[in-house]
């Protein structure tokens, strides 16, 4: 909004010259979503307590977690107010990749509201059923995948490249809009699962939107794009500033979320957070390099799953308990250094991954 009001008075005022340029507007936009979340967080809080939506706690956890039972959650309102205000005030509207992306935060935001609405407010012990949550997601998905693969003008859109080689592009054809669904769908629930202790989630996902604005602005710069040897996507360079909002919101929900939090995001912040992630990855060409970005997120899922199939099969559980962020908890971790250790771990997958644009 600021963009189309205040850059074409440049010839005015030189001084909104600086509009222009996407690293001016993106420090502006982790500024606002960090002072949005200051400015509605204890006013949102105070609301949700005396909606008396309170988290639920597994009497089978650890049970430094029992203290946590009743606390405040849907918190995630918060990240998406900051976020989309913030985005709406300072990108360039006419960018269709700020409106898909922004569509995928919304959509699975609303999915994770229904979903916390029905556990919290309507007392429903399950939320919504299985094939409800992941149907909605599907769909969104696939929606978001149909869009990029007819609308966005890239004629690189169904091709995957692979990080460290220059010159393997596969390309996916048709089965791109499937793999799209299973990248969103993928990284959004992983984002969920990742959601168990007090800003873990959050700050894992500041790390790695900070790591993805790095890369999402080289990709969508044509001179670094074509020194990097890595995909330009034309007007991908705007989520830059998506990322940067993501940012902000992070930090101001991780304000009232560190341990011991005050409020939780619920399935509204994470899904909605994990949804932006992996369509950040299939509008960027970099799906592959979000694994490494988002490697705890995916060593928390496949925690689960193996957990899951062991048990099944043989009986035997691997893990003390799953999600793996609880295992080292049972195993006498305080709840306080396996955040730490895990954000420590994220930023260096971070590392890693914005070193693959040049190693290839």
């Amino acid at each position: 909004m600021l963009y189309h009001l205040l850059y074409p008075l440049r010839d005015a005022f030189g001084g909104f010259n600086v509009f222009r340029y996407i690293t001016f507007r993106s420090a502006g936009a982790v500024l606002t979503a960090l002072i949005v979340s200051f400015l509605l967080g204890p006013s949102m809080i105070a609301w949700l307590r005396r909606l008396k939506v309170g988290q639920h706690v597994r009497n089978d956890g650890p049970q430094t977690h029992l203290t946590k039972q009743g606390t405040p959650t849907m918190g995630g309102l918060l990240i998406i107010a900051a976020l989309v205000s913030s985005v709406l005030l300072w990108s360039d509207l006419t960018n269709k990749y700020v409106w898909v992306v922004l569509f995928a935060t919304i959509a699975f935001g609303g999915i994770g509201f229904w979903d916390d609405y029905l556990k919290v407010v309507k007392k429903h012990s399950t939320g919504l059923r299985a094939y409800q949550k992941f149907g909605l997601q599907i769909i969104a998905s696939l929606m978001i995948g149909f869009f990029l693969m007819m609308y966005s003008g890239d004629p690189t859109v169904s091709r995957l490249s692979v990080p460290f080689i220059k010159r393997l592009l596969i390309d996916l054809s048709w089965f791109y809009i499937p793999f799209v669904a299973i990248v969103v769908v993928g990284s959004s629930n992983a984002v969920n699962l990742t959601d168990g202790l007090d800003g873990l989630a959050i700050g894992l996902v500041g790390i790695a939107s900070t790591a993805n604005a790095v890369i999402v602005y080289l990709g969508g710069n044509k001179i670094i794009a074509d020194y990097l040897k890595i995909l330009f996507i034309p007007g991908s360079g705007e989520l830059t500033i998506f990322c940067g909002a993501m940012l902000g919101a992070c930090l101001g929900f991780l304000w009232y979320n560190a341990h011991p939090a005050e409020v939780f995001m619920g399935d509204v912040g994470s899904l909605s957070l994990g949804g932006a992630l992996g369509t950040l990855a299939v509008v960027t060409k970099h799906e592959l390099i979000l694994i490494i970005v988002g490697g705890i997120f995916v060593v928390e899922t496949f925690s689960v799953v193996i957990q899951v199939a062991s048990f099944k099969l043989t009986g035997k559980r691997i893990f003390k308990m799953a999600p793996i962020h609880h295992h080292f908890e049972q195993i006498g971790w305080p709840e306080a250094k396996v955040i730490v250790r895990f954000w420590i771990i994220g930023i260096i997958l971070g590392l890693i991954s914005i070193g693959t644009l040049k190693l290839r």
